[in-house]
């Protein structure tokens, strides 16, 4: 039986479990999509499943498929750093002692390889913290948050079409063709960035090109509450009324959590019609 995918198969920031439902209601009002071009790897998951005959793309500019590739080595590193914190109590601090020797074990496995640190932070940082390196993950806290040993992503990528290129080649490739959906899950602005894989690819002057490129076309955007990207787009179609900028789209907004401190409004903007 083919697996669904309601989450990401690894721990990911921004991901949009949360939107799934409406994502896909979004969806099946797209039987004349022929193309789906996709900045997330779960929505492009979730658009490949639902409209099984479009060609679905995943621009995978962080290359979340080379963490994907080594699951199994993750899933060995975390099967030996679980003995270690099972006696510490869910959600608590690890003591130092035993940190040193789950470093220990990070510096063995990178002596071979790769080390997927953002999957590890899911386990060993508190809720919301990431780091991306043997250095980062040194300087932390270590809490006990579940280590997970079975990660799977058999069948994820199936069927999709993964690039990983600059979003104007991408846009510029397709934003003439007839049927086509963009969908769009950038990093958020004025939101802590260290998961992804630069904290300069995503400003304002980005979120700014993309609003004035989907003019005319079909897409499904994401953004939150901290970017103010639905003011600024207010004042600016109030100021200068042909930049009609999301003209004719749909707006939901559900309240997400960080962690029991921090909180944030997420927004999913759709327009799929002409």
């Amino acid at each position: 039986m083919k697996k669904v995918f309601k989450t990401s198969p690894l721990p990911f920031r921004g991901q949009k479990r949360y939107y799934i439902k409406r994502f896909s209601s979004v969806l099946e009002q797209c039987e004349d999509i022929t193309t789906v071009f996709g900045g997330s790897g779960l929505l492009s998951r979730v658009a490949k499943d639902k409209l099984p005959n479009a060609r679905v793309i995943y621009n995978d500019f962080d290359h979340f498929n080379k963490r994907v590739e080594m699951i199994d080595r993750t899933n060995a590193l975390c099967a030996e750093i679980a003995p270690l914190v099972k006696g510490v109590e869910d959600n608590k601090r690890i003591p130092d002692d035993i940190k040193q020797e789950c470093l220990k074990l990070m510096r063995k496995y990178e002596q071979t390889g790769a080390v997927d640190y953002i999957t590890l932070s899911a386990s060993l940082l508190f809720s919301g913290n990431w780091a991306t390196s043997y250095e980062q993950f040194a300087k932390q806290t270590f809490y006990n948050r579940a280590v997970n040993t079975h990660y799977d992503a058999a069948g994820y990528f199936d069927g999709l079409e993964i690039r990983h290129q600059d979003y104007r080649e991408l846009f510029a490739e397709f934003k003439d063709q007839e049927n086509v959906l963009f969908i769009l899950d950038p990093p958020y602005l004025q939101t802590e960035v260290t998961a992804y894989k630069s904290d300069t690819y995503w400003q304002l002057k980005d979120y700014l090109d993309v609003l004035n490129m989907l003019k005319g076309t079909k897409y499904v955007f994401f953004t939150s509450g901290k970017s103010q990207i639905i003011d600024l787009c207010k004042w600016i179609n109030t100021n200068f009324p042909n930049a009609e900028l999301l003209k004719g789209a749909e707006l939901w907004e559900q309240n997400s959590r960080v962690n029991d401190f921090n909180s944030y409004k997420d927004i999913m903007i759709a327009k799929v019609s002409a």
